[in-house]
C-alpha cells in the first residue's frame, strides 16, 4: 500500500480538529495500518492530547526537523519519534515551532521543507495524518505542499461559510501552484448536537452548499464529553469510551477514508 498524507486543516479553530486527526489516526491503527501522527500546531494539542503534558520539555520535535530540512542535514529524520501504546507513531510539536515560521518562510523551496522530511519515513506508514495549526500561514502550506488530500473537519456550532471559503481557495491555490496532485479529501461536519436547531442547519448548509463540489463524509461526529476527557487522559475515545458513539463515529469515518 502506498503511503497517504492527509492534512487535517480547518483556520477556525474550535472544530474538533485535532480530535478528529488524533482519533482518525488510532481508528486507522486499529485495524492494523501503520499510523504516523505529526502536530503541526505549536501549541502542541496533540502531543499533549496523546499523554505528553509537557511538549516544551521535548528535546526534538518537528521544529528540529524543519531546521535541519532548511540546511539540508537531517541525518535522522525520525529522531524524537514518540510511540503511544494505543499503535500510533508521534512526530511532537511545541512552541518552538512558532519560531520557526520566519526560517521556513526565508528558506529556499519554503513550501517543500516538511516534504523534505517526511520523504524519507513514508515508506514506514500507510497513514501520515498531520493536524495543522487553525492558521493559514507557512507551517499549514507546508502541510498542503505535502499532503495527497486535506480534511477538513467544521462544527456543527457555526454556520462555517466564509471560513470554508478562504480555505477552499488556498486549496486550490496550492493545488495549482505547488502541489497538482493535492485534493479534499472530504469536509467533516463535528460537534454535532441532533437536537440543536443551528447543527440541523449547519449540516443541511454543508451539503447543500459543498457537496456538489467536493465530498462531505456520511458520518457526522457528534458533541460528547468523553472526547474532551479522553484528551485530558492523554488516550483516544477507543481507549477511554470504546463502546461510545463518538469512538464509533471515529470507526465510520475510517471506512470512508480507506475506500477513498
Amino acid at each position: 500500500m502506498t503511503c497517504r498524507t492527509i492534512a487535517v486543516a480547518n483556520q477556525k479553530g474550535g472544530t474538533a480538529k485535532t480530535a478528529t486527526a488524533l482519533s482518525l489516526g488510532v481508528a486507522l491503527a486499529r485495524t492494523g495500518d501503520r499510523v504516523l501522527l505529526v502536530d503541526a500546531d505549536p501549541q502542541g494539542d496533540l502531543t499533549k492530547s496523546l499523554g505528553w503534558r509537557d511538549p516544551d520539555s521535548l528535546e526534538t520535535t518537528l521544529a528540529t526537523h524543519l531546521s535541519a530540512a532548511i540546511e539540508g542535514s537531517d541525518d535522522d529524520p525520525a529522531a524524537g519519534m514518540l510511540r503511544h501504546r494505543e499503535g500510533v507513531d508521534l512526530m511532537p510539536s511545541n512552541i518552538e515551532l512558532a519560531a520557526m515560521e520566519m526560517a521556513v518562510f526565508m528558506a529556499m523551496s519554503r513550501e517543500r521543507m516538511m516534504g523534505a522530511w517526511l520523504a524519507p519515513i513514508k515508506s514506514d506508514y500507510d497513514y501520515v495524518i498531520v493536524d495543522c495549526a487553525p492558521t493559514l500561514g507557512i507551517i499549514p502550506i507546508n502541510a498542503l505542499a505535502a499532503a495527497d488530500s486535506v480534511l477538513i473537519p467544521v462544527s456543527a456550532e457555526y454556520l462555517p461559510a466564509s471560513g470554508m471559503t478562504g480555505l477552499l481557495k488556498t486549496v486550490a491555490r496550492v493545488r495549482r501552484q505547488i502541489n497538482p496532485g493535492l485534493s479534499v479529501e472530504g469536509i467533516l461536519v463535528t460537534l454535532y448536537d441532533s437536537r440543536n436547531n443551528l447543527a440541523r442547519d449547519v449540516e443541511r448548509t454543508v451539503r447543500g452548499q459543498y457537496g456538489k463540489a467536493y465530498r462531505v463524509f456520511e458520518t457526522v461526529v457528534p458533541r460528547a464529553v468523553s472526547a474532551a476527557e479522553a484528551a485530558a487522559a492523554g488516550e483516544s475515545v477507543f481507549a477511554y469510551d470504546p463502546e461510545g458513539k463518538v469512538a464509533a463515529s471515529f470507526s465510520r469515518l475510517a471506512e470512508e477514508v480507506r475506500r477513498g
